[in-house]
């Protein structure tokens, strides 16, 4: 039920999946090989997975405390840190799938 809540709660796995789908059919259309598209599926899975981690962490923390501490501020810090380097490393991926094939 964590993905189905992350989808419809959270609007950073809402991006993402519209990414996702962007991506897949970009992918179709463009006519990615096999390794390509295991590459492509993993990525997609893991910045899902890792968006859905980074909202079980901000949970977490706001159960804690309510209050404004400089160590809860951090895990959120460190967890939506961890979703952007993932993300930037999935959009150069995309780029050195998708480009060469687009400029051929």
């Amino acid at each position: 039920m964590g993905i189905v809540h992350g989808a419809a709660q959270e609007r950073n796995v809402k991006f993402h999946l519209v990414a996702a789908i962007v991506v897949i059919v970009a992918g179709w259309l463009t006519g990615l090989s096999r390794f390509e598209w295991i590459v492509i599926t993993a990525v997609i899975a893991l910045v899902i997975a890792l968006e859905l981690m980074n909202a079980a962490v901000e949970r977490v923390v706001d159960l804690v405390t309510q209050e404004r501490h400089p160590l809860a501020k951090q895990a959120k810090d460190l967890a939506a840190g961890a979703v952007l380097v993932f993300s930037i490393a999935s959009a150069i991926i995309g780029v050195l799938i998708f480009l060469p094939k687009w400029l051929m």
